[in-house]
């Protein structure tokens, strides 16, 4: 290989660690807080019965969510006009400002209402920071990738997701095995926080690189303001990648994030012993998502996704009924990667699809709009409504059925005509000139347009 060619593919390297670092913290937070709901249930919040402490902790773990599609137009908007690199920045210090609260949060006999206050503050944060991160970060990484390779490349944003659980499930799992449960609920729960606060100067770091820093798109150069854009032209993008997301995050909130408590809480699983499986299911879920990617730059993200769809509904209910009739951590273990394979075969060639919906210079907000719509309606309280519904709902765990009626709104996406056209085998979404599809505002047809793209 040319050293030219060899210093071109180093830089990529780097951009992409710089462009998934952020996504990595966010997941991070997110899966530790579902993860020690229950410790943080006991010491944050008070209620003399545990139940209700765990609602009010899922509830504050889904306000975070409340608030995604606010950063989505603000930090989207900021992408789209200021470049990526800014932007992605932004949301890395949100998000360690947030977790910083959350270390710091006085226990309630401590602090008393004003500890519910922190955290809820800390949660806005990084729901404001979450919700900014997967617009610009997708747009990023489709933006960097070179032809025949865009889906894989992107991919690694849902494989980012893994690798937080797995380092998430192995600070829960050694806290779990060296620590018991009254110094979990006094201190230990927040061990996980410090951790993520290690990560925010290397996301830093990267992103501030002048190589990062530097790329981004010239700015959007129509007078409308973006959402009108967006609202007026691209409304058929929008209802396709907004179908799509509603899967995209209740499948990753319900059938991974919620999963480690569902098994404690619906079959009486160890802490330990869930989060051990949950450790090892992560690394399923990164292989996964990079075989979707890797196939959807050949058979084209559609296809992909509705095999995956297919596969993410049909299975978690026979998977769970087998975990609660052999509830040992073998059978835990091998549930718990089933699931999370299906969930990274639809998910991983999610974020390139909703890439190539949109043109660049609206490509941030476009993606992180709907997504974070989604995340809002349906993502980030799965785990306080599936916790109000019950381990079952008249004999089909309520994982299943939770699914299942997620799917229905993608499943219209991925099989609406026009989709086909637009969710398409990996062609050029190119840097500097690009072909899209646009809308005619008055009559909804696809044309095909050029339109300018990043300058890097």
């Amino acid at each position: 290989m040319p050293i030219s060619e060899s210093r071109t593919a180093s830089s990529r390297r780097r951009l992409i660690a710089a462009a998934c670092v952020g996504n990595l913290l966010e997941w991070y937070d997110f899966a530790v807080y579902a993860l020690f709901a229950r410790y943080i249930a006991a010491s944050i919040f008070h209620s003399a019965d545990s139940f209700s402490q765990l609602a009010q902790s899922l509830l504050v773990f889904g306000l975070g969510a409340v608030v995604r599609p606010l950063g989505a137009i603000l930090i989207g908007r900021f992408a789209d006009r200021n470049g990526r690199g800014a932007a992605l920045t932004v949301t890395c210090l949100l998000m360690g400002i947030g977790t910083l609260m959350i270390v710091c949060d006085p226990p309630y006999e401590t602090g008393g209402r004003l500890s519910i206050v922190i955290i809820c503050v800390a949660r806005v944060l990084q729901g404001l920071s979450a919700g900014g991160e997967i617009g610009g970060a997708a747009a990023f990484l489709t933006e960097q990738a070179s032809a025949g390779s865009r889906s894989v490349t992107a991919s690694f944003l849902q494989a980012t997701m893994g690798l937080s659980n797995m380092l998430g499930a192995t600070v829960a799992t050694l806290a779990t095995l060296c620590l018991d449960q009254a110094q979990m609920i006094s201190w230990g729960w927040r061990l996980p926080f410090v951790v993520g606060l290690l990560i925010v100067p290397m996301g830093l770091i990267l992103r501030r690189a002048p190589a990062f820093a530097g790329t981004g798109i010239a700015p959007h150069q129509s007078e409308m303001p973006v959402l009108k854009t967006l609202l007026k032209q691209y409304r058929p993008s929008l209802g396709v990648a907004f179908g799509v997301s509603v899967l995209w995050t209740a499948a990753p909130y319900a059938l991974v994030i919620y999963l480690p408590l569902y098994m404690q809480t619906a079959f009486g699983v160890s802490s330990h012993t869930s989060f051990a499986a949950y450790l090892a299911a992560n690394v399923v879920l990164v292989l996964t998502s990079l075989l979707s990617g890797r196939l959807a730059d050949r058979y084209g993200a559609r296809n992909v996704m509705l095999v995956g769809m297919l596969l993410v509904v049909l299975a978690p209910a026979p998977l769970l009924l087998l975990a609660g009739a052999f509830s040992n951590p073998s059978v835990i273990t091998l549930v718990m990667m089933g699931l999370f394979g299906t969930v990274g075969l639809f998910a991983g060639a999610a974020p390139e699809s909703l890439a190539a919906l949109f043109p660049p210079e609206i490509r941030a907000t476009g993606i992180a709009a709907p997504y974070n719509v989604a995340a809002a309606l349906f993502g980030g309280f799965a785990p306080m409504f599936l916790t109000f519904l019950g381990p079952h709902w008249h004999g089909i765990p309520s994982p299943a059925l939770y699914i299942l009626l997620a799917a229905v709104p993608a499943a219209l996406a991925l099989l609406w005509p026009r989709s086909q056209g637009q969710l398409r085998p990996d062609t050029a979404i190119g840097r500097a000139t690009e072909s899209i599809p646009s809308h005619d505002p008055d009559d909804g047809t696809v044309r095909t347009g050029s339109r300018k793209g990043e300058q890097l």
